[in-house]
């Protein structure tokens, strides 16, 4: 864990992503930042064999504890978060876990959005309440189901907004009025929307979580995870998710991350600008029953999402129909999709897209019933494709979706 750096007051978002946590080499003067892949250091003084023997602000003695590449990257994201501090991890499941498991104890209460990536789905579902964790899944965008769910022993509630797979929102402050109002703690998932799009800490987000795999990262060539927040809670946090559970980030993977942070405003605003254009041509296109998009005037929130989204990212889910009529076009994206990937994953400079057809979703990931399947199928009907636009033509975008959308 390591403060972020405030010594130079940068004002613009690109200065910051490109010199927060950066300076040159003293001792050779190298413009680019050092990759350290040590896992130990000589130390010039006797100190402990346990974290708790050494002070607030220890010298590097093993890089489970602290890595300077490591801290480099976490100086950078607390500072295009805004917040006070950040712990980078070795993937963003790493950091749903991380948030989880250091705030829950057995006998206590979690609300988790009903609908969320995959994987802490199945983690707030399945493997929390091994532990004697009691979850409720809700739908965090029903802000009255949020505060019928509340409990005297709920401790946290986890939202995610633009959530995965559907594009559906979260009103994060009020959200967090809620929460806080009861002395629960929120965690804010925003992958999908990265530090340009929003900064949930301004909203009253207690830990903002990313997979920087995704958007910060940017190329698809790393897998990393972040948590930002105040320091002492970061501090925590490192204790016991990095220190005790070992979920690290490697430092080759954060030096990537770092390189591919730097030009995030920059993406992200090409991101925007090609997923608008690609969206408008979905909405238009007679094979294609609905477009998801949040800078879409037709996406159901796409008020909320002007109002605490500076960009409307590059995700984009789209509907063709029934699930045998999207099928069979999934199966024509992989043998004839000639510029997008058909591949999982999302964020990238290459675009991606996916079929995921709500049946099997809902056996495996969300298995929603009643209202929460019917606001799941509002948005995604009987399944969707997930497009993540990346940094391509959008002409280019336009004529690959176009052969196999005929």
């Amino acid at each position: 864990m390591v403060m972020a750096k405030r010594s130079a007051n940068y004002i613009g978002t690109r200065t910051t992503a490109i010199h927060a946590g950066e300076a040159p080499d003293p001792g050779t003067g190298a413009s680019a930042p050092n990759i350290v892949m040590s896992s130990t250091y000589v130390v010039d003084e006797p100190l402990g064999f346990s974290v708790h023997d050494v002070g607030e602000e220890p010298p590097y003695i093993y890089s489970r504890w602290s890595n300077p590449t490591i801290d480099a990257l976490q100086s950078k994201l607390a500072a295009l978060e805004g917040t006070e501090a950040c712990l980078c991890l070795a993937s963003g499941m790493a950091a749903a876990s991380a948030i989880f498991l250091s705030n829950l104890s057995a006998g206590e209460h979690a609300i988790v959005s009903d609908v969320s990536y995959a994987g802490v789905a199945e983690l707030a579902r399945d493997t929390l309440p091994r532990f004697g964790i009691e979850v409720s899944l809700v739908d965090v965008n029903d802000q009255a189901a949020v505060a019928a769910a509340i409990r005297p022993d709920t401790k946290l509630v986890h939202i995610e907004t633009p959530v995965n797979p559907i594009m559906r929102l979260t009103d994060i402050a009020a959200v967090c009025e809620l929460a806080h109002s009861a002395g629960a703690k929120v965690s804010c998932d925003s992958t999908f929307a990265s530090p340009i799009a929003t900064r949930p800490a301004a909203l009253g987000v207690d830990y903002v979580m990313h997979s920087t795999t995704k958007y910060i990262g940017g190329h698809g060539d790393a897998l990393g995870g972040a948590v930002c927040g105040a320091s002492e809670a970061i501090a925590a946090l490192n204790v016991e998710a990095a220190i005790h559970h070992g979920g690290i980030i490697s430092p080759f993977n954060a030096w990537l991350i770092a390189r591919g942070a730097a030009t995030l405003p920059l993406r992200m605003k090409a991101h925007e600008e090609t997923a608008l254009a690609v969206a408008a041509f979905l909405e238009s296109h007679p094979k294609v029953t609905k477009v998801l998009y949040p800078g879409l005037r037709s996406h159901p929130q796409h008020d909320l999402a002007a109002r605490q989204m500076d960009n409307f990212s590059g995700m984009i889910a789209f509907q063709v129909g029934s699930a045998a009529e999207g099928e069979a076009i999934a199966g024509r994206m992989m043998s004839d999709l000639e510029v997008i990937h058909y591949a999982v994953s999302l964020g990238h400079h290459r675009s991606l897209v996916y079929w995921m057809p709500t049946d099997a979703l809902m056996e495996t990931s969300f298995k929603l019933e009643g209202a929460q399947l019917e606001s799941y199928r509002a948005y995604a009907g009987d399944g969707i494709f997930r497009l993540s636009v990346g940094l391509e033509d959008a002409v280019d975008l336009v004529r690959d979706l176009d052969r196999v959308l005929e």
